[in-house]
């Protein structure tokens, strides 16, 4: 299961952070790694971007970043 997939208000913890170069490292650092506890806070109407919160902070980010992010329930 992606990022994307997950729906408003549940939890989720990453798995894998997929993607190459710079998108990759470019969510690594914004503290999206292996392990980390995330919950989806908002949808844009027609889906993208997405609000999700993790680490204490709230991160905006376009569906198709979402889908390069593995996550488990």
């Amino acid at each position: 299961m992606t990022l994307n997939q997950l729906a408003v208000g549940k939890s989720a913890t990453v798995e894998k952070v997929g993607g190459e170069g710079a998108l990759r490292l470019r969510l690594l650092d914004m503290g999206i790694i292996p392990g980390t506890k995330v919950k989806m806070q908002k949808v844009a109407p027609l889906g993208d971007p997405m609000q999700i919160a993790l680490r204490g902070y709230e991160l905006t980010i376009r569906k198709e970043d979402a889908e390069n992010i593995e996550i488990k329930l």
